[in-house]
Formats: C-alpha cells, sequence, structure tokens
C-alpha cells in the first residue's frame, strides 16, 4: 500500500478512494468486533487483515444488546462483554494499531449507549486523538443527531450512516446530506447475516443512491466470498464483510489460526474483486 500523508483538508477516508480510483480498484472493508475473541486478539488482527487487502476497518463497539446483529456477531459482542471490554479499551486498541500503521482508515461501528456513557465532547477527543476516523452509530438517526454531530466533526471524525433497501428518497436525500466518509448500504432487509444477494437488484438501487451524493457507496451485508465481492464491487465503490470474517474466528480456538483464516478469506475476496 502507498502510504498517503493526511491532512484536515485530507482525511484518511478521502485518501483512501482517492488511491482506490487513481488505481481503478474498489475497496475492501472487513468487520470485526473489538475483544472477539480476546481483547489481546484485536490489534494483531486489524494488521492482519490490512496486509490481506483491507482498504478500510470497521471495528465493532462490544454492546450488550446489539438489536441490529444476527446471530453471529451478537455472539462476538457477548464474548467480548463477558471479558469487559469498553470502549475505553477499544480506542485503547485503535490507539496501538496507529503506532503501526498511520494510513488504514478506521470507522468504529455500534450503538449509541456506551458513546453516551462517555460523553459526547469526551468520546470524539478521545476518539481523534486514538486516530478514529469514522463512526457509525447504528441506532441514531440523523434528525436526533445534532449534539453528536457537533463534537465529532468539530474534532474531524466523520459521520457514517446506513441506508437500506427499503428507505425513501426523502430520507435518502437527508442522510446524504448529513453523511461524511462514504454511505453503507445495507443490501438486504432484516439483521447482519441474513439472505442471499441479488446483485442486480443491488446496483440499481446503489446507482440510485449515488443521484444523491458524491460520497462512496459502500455495500454490507450477505457478501460472504469471492464471489459475491467481486459481483457487488462491479457497482458499488466498496464491499463490506463482516459476518463470514467472525465465523472465521469463531471457528478457531487459537488465534494466530483465527486469524489466519480471516486473512485467507480476505485475500479471496481481494483478487476477485481485482480480477
Amino acid at each position: 500500500m502507498t502510504a498517503i500523508q493526511t491532512t484536515p483538508e485530507t482525511k484518511r477516508i478521502t485518501a483512501c478512494f482517492s488511491r482506490l480510483e487513481s488505481e481503478g480498484r474498489k475497496g475492501l472493508i472487513p468487520y470485526v468486533t473489538a475483544g472477539d475473541p480476546g481483547p489481546e486478539a484485536t490489534v494483531p488482527l486489524l494488521h492482519s487483515m490490512v496486509e490481506a487487502g483491507a482498504d478500510i476497518i470497521e471495528l465493532g463497539i462490544p454492546f450488550s444488546d446489539p438489536v441490529a446483529d444476527g446471530p453471529v456477531i451478537e455472539l462476538a459482542h457477548q464474548r467480548a462483554v463477558s471479558q469487559g471490554v469498553t470502549l475505553a479499551d477499544v480506542l485503547a486498541m485503535v490507539a496501538e494499531f496507529r503506532k503501526k500503521d498511520n494510513v488504514t482508515p478506521i470507522a468504529l461501528m455500534g450503538y449509541l449507549n456506551p458513546i453516551e456513557i462517555m460523553g459526547y465532547e469526551v468520546f470524539a477527543r478521545r476518539a481523534a486523538e486514538a486516530g478514529v476516523d469514522a463512526l457509525l452509530a447504528v441506532d441514531i438517526p440523523p434528525e436526533d443527531a445534532a449534539t453528536l454531530f457537533e463534537p465529532l466533526h468539530k474534532e474531524g471524525l466523520e459521520t457514517v450512516f446506513l441506508i437500506s433497501p427499503n428507505t425513501v428518497d426523502e430520507r435518502i436525500r437527508k442522510i446524504c446530506a448529513v453523511a461524511g466518509g462514504y454511505v453503507y448500504y445495507v443490501s438486504l432487509k432484516g439483521v447482519t447475516g441474513a439472505g442471499n444477494l441479488d446483485a442486480d437488484e443491488v446496483q440499481t438501487r446503489v446507482e440510485h443512491i449515488k443521484s444523491f451524493t458524491n460520497l462512496p457507496v459502500c455495500v454490507g451485508f450477505g457478501i460472504r466470498d469471492g464471489a459475491s465481492a467481486a459481483a457487488i464491487s462491479k457497482t458499488a465503490d466498496a464491499v463490506i464483510v463482516g459476518t463470514a470474517l467472525v465465523k472465521e474466528l469463531a471457528a478457531h480456538d487459537d488465534l494466530a489460526a483465527g486469524r489466519v483464516a480471516v486473512a485467507t478469506r480476505l485475500a479471496e475476496m481481494r483478487t476477485a474483486m481485482d480480477q
């Protein structure tokens, strides 16, 4: 990966998509839950995912009631929470990752409760200091997020939002007006890990969303392997994969073996997408 120096005017996410566009490639964005399967596993896992071809990382904030997630990722949250992993720990993991990698963007993904407990201003400051680039809070609509936006934007953090298959145009317009970094299109109705992808339907929907925004449109839910990643990357600016990777981690008792399995799956996707 070519190192790109980032400034307030050239943020990591913007620089990443600019690089991908110049190379004629699409982004690969893996999701894992911080602290799963153990707190010591996360930072080495993040580095191995970058080595396998990840362009941006979505890092889940453990929460006791992850209602938008399917059973696989819900169990990952439970494993992390049961080991006492907190939002402060997640920020410490990002800071540790930044000691070796100051290029790869990291977006935190999670629920509002832990952030409210820490305090919006405190969270924004500490997240920026740790090297976080964006926040995707799945349970706060843009209409209610002004008090969260202000400290985040003050610290230079992007705000990523979800758009679903049944999001109406008026709401797409509102979301795109306040979104930053990229837009996350949820390709399937339901929780994470559900259903089967219809690539043609995704293409139609992504093209429609692009009529509302110049931000990259990234697609997640239902992407499991090289074939599905390649199919969706023909339309999307990036593909997002989570459940398939968390399954790999859960299937291996040995941390190193789980890390290798995740990297292998990502490398397969990266190769298929680039072809």
